[in-house]
């Protein structure tokens, strides 16, 4: 798989985008061209539009009005207006904005689904979403306010109001007026949109799904942070290797079970804290032990997330769509989120797992009774230190949280426009909870490699099985060790915290293990 960071370039044709290249062209500036044969298409689309539009043919938001306006005819002479008047009344977002990468995954997904050539928009809007995607025009688009169905209405509406020149936008750091953006990028703004145009910007669901699609690259990144970070907590607390053996998980079969317990078997390789504990007992609790079976059923969730955002990346999704072969004009509801907002709830519940069992190996380390021989809260004078106490606390707060927030967006419908968008898929919502839950998933990760490189420390000095750990845990503890000292006695110690939630974050520490061992899944 390509690294986004190693794809400099991305054409857009409406079939072919990639996760990668969404992340290479949101996160790290790819720059964006347009395929000859996708402008070819959009022109053929346009000129159906505006035949329907002179013939005036009854086709919903061309010749007649939005939502339960449908019934309304719209004259010809207005169907600019109409359009116009989308943007500027359902720009009706509200909270926080989005992160620019999140926004720049919008307009890209956005300009490829209008590739394919069934929207009836001009190649111009594709082309000056490319020139601001190009150019660094990226517009303020306010975190909430989508239903998740007839597109994700409000916040593609902000987006659409830069193209007018209107709204706000950041350019160069600063966020300016989106007219001043414009012209400071040399992107001349559009007087009105045309007739479907304003359907066009507005109807999909680019939002949740350049939202959501980040989530997911970064969970996927998380998950294999969780193998390398619970192998060093199982050299901490002796684990017992035989659960890992490869004839234990091909009996059962999946294959991110097998994928996980291959990473452990590798991550642990060479280690003699391991070697010398082996038969200390017959089994380890679950925590340990069923690491394969929990991460790799998380591994396998992330595969099926990954298959419905793949196909959406290059979905058509606005309405309605325009067939210039027949020249039909089919009105129908693949605007609707309900794909992506099943897999992006199922994001949120396989992200919450992956906290709450590396919580309960935070644990194991730090209560005496259950850590295999190491001291209380890891520290080496208890009672005036308290040392790791509250680290655990820390960790359990934000596995609870997930929890909370891990009940699905999906089961949820509000009716809409006088009941004729009477069941919507709250799929938004759904991407936007799964961010919160990535994010304490990674910090509760942090809390376990902080907490498992103090117990290593400890182990070493209890010398009770030899003090030599295995090469990618050793360049991964010496990483660490860079920023963080051992916590002999107590002081302030979240700036420890933040050291280690920086570098978990920072992509270093699968670089590391990745050069050490470069078979890791």
């Amino acid at each position: 798989m390509e690294h986004p960071k190693d794809i400099k370039r991305v054409v857009l044709d409406g079939r072919s985008l990639t996760l990668e290249a969404l992340v290479a062209v949101a996160r790290f500036g790819a720059a964006v061209e347009l395929a000859p044969e996708a402008r070819e298409a959009m022109v053929r689309s346009r000129a159906l539009a505006e035949k329907i539009a002179v013939e005036k043919r009854v086709a919903y938001g061309i010749t007649t009005g939005f939502g339960d306006f449908a019934t309304v005819a719209v004259p010809d002479e207005w169907s600019s207006q109409l359009s116009t008047n989308l943007i500027l009344s359902h720009c009706t977002g509200t909270g926080e904005p989005y992160a620019a990468e999140q926004v720049r995954g919008m307009m890209l997904l956005r300009a490829n689904a209008l590739c394919v050539g069934i929207s009836g928009v001009r190649p111009l809007l594709v082309e000056m979403l490319i020139d601001m995607l190009n150019k660094g025009v990226t517009p303020v688009i306010p975190q909430k306010g989508s239903l998740g169905a007839s597109g994700d209405l409000a916040p593609l509406s902000h987006m659409g109001l830069v193209l007018l020149g209107l709204g706000e936008a950041l350019y160069e750091g600063r966020r300016m007026p989106g007219g001043e953006a414009m012209a400071l990028a040399g992107i001349p703004a559009l007087d009105t949109l045309v007739s479907k145009e304003g359907l066009g910007i507005t109807n999909g669901t680019c939002a949740m799904t350049s939202v959501g699609a980040l989530h997911l690259y970064d969970t996927m990144q998380a998950a294999r942070l969780a193998d390398l970070i619970s192998s060093l907590t199982l050299t901490a607390l002796t684990g017992q290797l035989n659960a890992f053996q490869e004839r234990m998980h091909t009996a059962r079969g999946h294959k991110g079970q097998i994928q996980v317990a291959e990473n452990l078997r590798r991550l642990t390789d060479g280690c003699e804290i391991l070697e010398r504990s082996q038969g200390d007992r017959v089994q380890d609790a679950y925590a340990l032990r069923c690491i394969p079976q929990v991460h790799g059923a998380v591994r396998d969730a992330l595969e099926f997330i990954k298959s419905k955002v793949d196909i959406e990346l290059n979905a058509v999704t606005d309405n309605p769509l325009l067939f210039p072969e027949d020249e039909a004009v089919i009105s129908g509801g693949n605007f609707h989120g309900e794909p992506m907002a099943l897999p992006f709830d199922f994001l949120g519940i396989a992200c919450s797992e992956l906290a709450s069992i590396s919580e309960r190996r935070i644990e194991r380390m730090v209560n005496a009774a259950l850590s295999n021989g190491l001291t209380r809260f890891l520290t080496t004078e208890g009672g005036v230190n308290s040392g790791f106490m509250i680290v655990q606390y820390t960790a359990a707060s934000m596995a609870s949280e997930n929890k909370v927030l891990a009940h699905p967006a999906c089961v949820d419908s509000i009716p809409s426009s006088a009941n004729q968008e009477d069941f919507v898929s709250m799929g938004t919502t759904a991407a936007r909870k799964a961010g919160t839950i990535l994010q304490n998933t990674l910090s509760v990760l942090a809390l376990e490699l902080l907490t498992a490189c103090q117990a290593v420390d400890i182990r070493r000095r209890v010398n009770s099985h030899g003090t030599g750990i295995s090469p990618v845990h050793e360049a991964l503890y010496q990483r660490v060790r860079q920023d963080v000292a051992f916590y002999d006695v107590d002081r302030e110690i979240w700036p420890d915290v933040r050291a280690v939630e920086k570098l978990v974050r920072s992509g270093e520490l699968l670089e590391i293990a990745e050069e050490k061992v470069p078979a890791l899944a």
